[in-house]
């Protein structure tokens, strides 16, 4: 689950749970399974060399709270090998309010670049904090 300013943004028991070498995971929610009315496209995009094309989402501002800028991300059209991603949507813990993993509140991936939860049953070392830009 995924909350931010008290609304459920997404809540999905289907997420696929992807791992990459010295990174907790990255949980990837169905598109069907996130409010996407609450979010909208940043217009910022980046290339990943395995997964492709970007696209970055922000949570719409509401009375009183300013947007939150590219919390999650997707890759619309993923190169072969990653089509299962397409349709999903990723959350970064640390600039939403809260995400969760069965009844579990995840700790961020250190360093803001990357967009690991972290769960008591998922243990490092982990890139992203100092001095670990180069494994």
């Amino acid at each position: 689950m995924v909350r931010d300013r008290g609304m459920t943004l997404a809540d999905s028991h289907r997420c696929l749970r992807v791992l990459e070498t010295s990174h907790p995971p990255v949980f990837y929610i169905p598109r069907a399974d996130v409010r996407i009315e609450l979010l909208s496209d940043s217009g910022r995009r980046s290339v990943c060399e395995w997964k492709g094309l970007a696209t970055y989402w922000t949570v719409r501002g509401t009375a009183g709270r300013p947007p939150v800028p590219d919390a999650a991300w997707s890759y619309d059209a993923p190169r072969p090998g990653y089509e299962a991603l397409a349709g999903h949507l990723a959350f970064y813990p640390d600039r939403v309010e809260a995400c969760m993993v069965d009844g579990e509140r995840v700790r961020a991936q250190a360093g803001g670049f990357y967009g690991g939860w972290i769960t008591d049953e998922v243990t490092g070392p982990f890139k992203g904090g100092p001095g670990t830009w180069g494994w």
